[in-house]
């Protein structure tokens, strides 16, 4: 059974911590989509101050809306659109402050500010992407980029 934590405030350790219990939520299940299930709703229990976390699945040459915890979203997103498809277009995580002035951001929640949005792989292939808002401008900085590629990484051993 899964208890909620009370964090440290120390971010480092907290995001050590964090991916230990994306691990011991994993590490005996299977299913895909059980454990994208858990990991968003882990990190939105473990985030302050986002308004969406969750997960598109690269299927048919576009992203698809997969588990997330947060209102309802874009449900299709285009290869190279947006921050999640520009993610995956150039294969790398995309930390933007301010999400209105991203060249053709998708707006899903008008309530986002900020984006963090990071690309999950399968082999040598594309698995989707991990994306989380959040209603404050520069809400991500460079330690939570860190971090959570490093979740994704943890991730990805489970998906895989």
């Amino acid at each position: 059974m899964f208890q909620a934590t009370d964090y440290s405030g120390d971010k480092v350790k907290d995001y050590e911590l964090l991916i230990k219990q994306l691990t011991a939520l994993s590490e005996d299940e299977t299913d895909p989509l059980a454990i994208l299930s858990n990991a968003s709703a882990l990190l939105n229990q473990f985030l302050d101050k986002v308004n969406w976390v969750g997960f598109y699945l690269w299927k048919e040459d576009e992203l698809v809306l997969g588990p997330f915890q947060g209102l309802p979203a874009c449900i299709r997103i285009e290869y190279g659109k947006g921050v999640c498809g520009t993610a995956i277009k150039e294969w790398k995580t995309q930390l933007v402050e301010d999400v209105s002035v991203f060249p053709g951001h998708i707006a899903c929640d008008g309530a986002s500010q900020s984006e963090i949005v990071v690309p999950l792989s399968k082999g040598n292939g594309i698995y989707g992407v991990l994306d989380i808002d959040s209603p404050i401008k520069n809400r991500f900085d460079e330690t939570d980029k860190i971090h959570l590629e490093k979740f994704a990484q943890e991730l990805e051993r489970f998906l895989n």
